[in-house]
């Protein structure tokens, strides 16, 4: 750590110490949709950022704390324009109309905002990858019959292959978080779910409202009147529906 930037819990910072797993994260970027532009969310004290540099790609940094822009700007080179202000409030298609990918050591404390943003400018972000708490990571890419597949897991992979690389232990970080970390990749679909995406995330967010409880009964928001099952799913629980599953449903309910 190199003592000018202090980590805000405010700011949920857990700034990279390790020149090895800052090497791997960026190794992570392949390229995948042809992108040339890579955001960097929370870059903090550039652990991670000097390995970006060294990809062929052009680097943008969103970052929220002064203290790390202008250190970043003093220490490291760059310059007021390499910055953008805070990922969650700016529009990936006003930077560029070409692809761009997503990556960094995201603060925890917006990491999953982060994803649900690339979801909603997936058109614009076809791979992203990055560090979670672990049990973030594991989330969003966990498969359907456990515990940590939720509305997180079912929307990020309706629209994005997930996979889940590799941990990362506590003592790599300042300050050590009180969890692990874990890194994921995820890359675009080449299509899009076969239904409306408004109706999908309403049934999926409706469907684990209530997770303990049948489908038959944590759905009866959305469910209309007489709906006959003809999936064969009111007697099941959300965790038991895979992804496919939950789009048939969506356009079971919205009679395609």
């Amino acid at each position: 750590m190199n003592g000018k930037v202090r980590p805000k819990k405010q700011l949920g910072q857990h700034f990279l110490t390790d020149q090895r797993t800052a090497q791997r994260i960026a190794q992570t970027l392949t390229g995948y949709g042809d992108y040339k532009t890579v955001i960097e969310v929370g870059p903090g004290t550039g652990m991670l950022t000097q390995f970006l540099q060294q990809q062929p790609y052009q680097l943008i940094l969103s970052e929220v704390d002064q203290e790390s822009i202008d250190y970043l700007i003093a220490e490291k080179g760059f310059h007021s324009s390499d910055f953008i202000g805070d990922f969650l409030k700016i529009d990936p298609a006003y930077l560029s109309r070409e692809p761009m990918a997503i990556t960094g050591n995201f603060p925890y404390n917006i990491s999953t905002q982060i994803v649900f943003k690339v979801i909603e400018h997936r058109s614009h972000i076809p791979e992203m990858t990055g560090m979670f708490q672990r049990e973030v990571a594991q989330r969003i890419c966990a498969g359907p019959g456990g515990k940590d597949y939720g509305i997180l897991s079912v929307l990020t992979q309706a629209f994005y292959h997930a996979e889940y690389l590799f941990t990362v232990n506590e003592g790599v970080f300042n300050p050590p978080p009180k969890v692990k970390s874990g890194v994921i990749r995820l890359q675009r679909l080449p299509k899009a779910p076969s239904c409306d995406t408004t109706a999908l995330f309403r049934v999926v967010k409706t469907a684990f409202n209530q997770r303990r409880k049948m489908l038959g009964n944590a759905l009866k928001p959305v469910l209309p009147e007489n709906y006959t099952d003809e999936l064969g799913v009111l007697q099941k629980r959300a965790e038991q529906l895979s992804v496919a599953d939950f789009i048939a449903l969506t356009n079971h309910l919205q009679g395609g």
